[in-house]
């Protein structure tokens, strides 16, 4: 190069990486059908996935879209008259039946498709990849990975549930808690169902989430110690039945039988308690304090004046006693106040009948010297991370096929098993 001359690196960068890119899928193209040999006398006849003898018709080519650019693969074409379909068994062996895409091109479709919106998924994937697809096919190849990650997870819990095997190797403390939130979803999906709209319509389903992680030791400090990397997550649009089925396999799956303490973390909601009792029976039970603790804030703003020097000694005195854990202390504090209008005695009494109803599941004080965790910040950084910002984005409505694929492919992302979906996709 000549002394002196400009030199402009960024343009000199991406003409390689074009470059190199073209001349991969050219590479990637001869390799592939190199390695198609012509069929054989005795390869003329294959049996398709029903058992029945198909017969060799000819050589077809087919596009496929690679994470070094396009190529065309030419496979051996047959056709089975039982079932009036044509089969390829190079396109099983290429993993790329039923798709144009390669398998690294539908994972990196994926992976965008399941952290951001499809259009900039597509985007990134040009601009970071130089893959060009269009927007339907991230959506449709995301959703479609989001629908395998769910069926593998299904058999991973069933399998959980079924086994009779427990290792030896103890887990000291077993954490389980679950959430939900309210998903933003088309009109179809919400039919015949209530809600808060202007007209009494419901916009959004509830997806459940829940998630299971580990704890080994305490901090310097003596606070609890989430285990690093030990968080895993699941979850869907569906019913609380079916929820806890969801959420008691994967603590099988994590090692719920070989626990020595299981501890249910809860904001008290009846759903929840209900499948706390019915999955997890012989549980520590936790209400969220700060949940707990907004409560007695709440409460404090409807009695008295929002701001005022006697809510703020009146819910300070009250979320006092709550962190001891002297939750009968709370109730009694509750009892005394006299209110004079019937809105506010009947929030009283409301308030009153949570703690009562929750008060062995608020003994904090107890909670820390065990050295547990207290506050479900976890799985509420969950509905934030998983569904907050991947699903419930301006203008976003979903369908609830499509929305269960997302927070499955989420969960894997996010609970850090993609690797292993892949790895375990490869290997079978």
């Amino acid at each position: 190069m000549r002394q002196g001359a400009e030199i402009d690196l960024e343009a000199s960068e991406m003409s390689i990486r074009a470059a190199v890119h073209e001349a991969g899928a050219i590479i990637l193209e001869k390799w592939l059908n190199s390695s198609s040999r012509d069929v054989t006398a005795d390869e003329r006849s294959v049996k398709c996935e029903s058992g029945h003898g198909c017969r060799f018709v000819d050589y077809r080519s087919k596009g496929v879209t690679t994470v070094v650019g396009p190529v065309k693969v030419r496979r051996a074409y047959y056709y089975c008259v039982a079932c009036g379909e044509g089969v390829v068994p190079g396109d099983k062996q290429l993993d790329i039946v039923g798709t144009k895409f390669s398998p690294g091109a539908r994972r990196l479709m994926g992976l965008v498709g399941g952290k951001e919106s499809f259009d900039e998924g597509r985007r990134d994937l040009e601009e970071l990849a130089c893959i060009k697809v269009q927007t339907k096919a991230v959506e449709r190849v995301a959703e479609e990975i989001g629908e395998q990650i769910e069926a593998a997870g299904q058999k991973e819990r069933d399998k959980a549930v079924a086994s009779n095997i427990v290792p030896i190797k103890s887990i000291p403390k077993l954490y389980v808690s679950f959430d939900g939130t309210g998903i933003p979803v088309t009109r179809r999906e919400t039919q015949g169902r209530q809600g808060k709209g202007e007209h009494g319509e419901a916009g959004t389903r509830e997806a459940k989430l829940g998630c299971v992680f580990t704890q080994t030791e305490l901090d310097e400090k003596g606070r609890p110690k989430r285990d690093e990397a030990s968080t895993t997550y699941v979850g869907a649009i569906e019913t609380a039945e079916e929820f806890g089925w969801r959420i008691h396999g994967e603590a099988e799956r994590r090692g719920l039988r070989r626990a020595e303490r299981v501890i249910v973390l809860v904001d008290g909601a009846r759903w929840i308690r209900n499948l706390a009792d019915e999955h997890f029976p012989g549980s520590i039970q936790i209400v969220d304090l700060y949940h707990a603790r907004e409560h007695i804030s709440d409460l404090s703003k409807i009695v008295y004046e929002v701001g005022s020097d006697k809510a703020k000694q009146w819910s300070t005195a009250r979320q006092a006693e709550l962190d001891k854990g002297n939750v009968e202390a709370v109730i009694t504090g509750m009892r005394r106040l006299r209110p004079r209008s019937e809105q506010v005695k009947a929030e009283v009494q409301k308030t009153i009948n949570y703690f009562d109803n929750n008060k062995e599941r608020m003994r904090y004080g107890k909670f820390r010297e065990m050295g547990l965790f207290v506050g479900s910040g976890v799985i509420e950084a969950g509905c934030k991370t998983i569904t907050g910002q991947r699903l419930k984005r301006s203008g976003m409505k979903w369908s609830l096929r499509g929305a269960n694929a997302i927070i499955a492919l989420r969960c894997a992302q996010l609970g850090g098993r993609w690797e292993e979906f892949w790895t375990a996709r490869a290997v079978g």
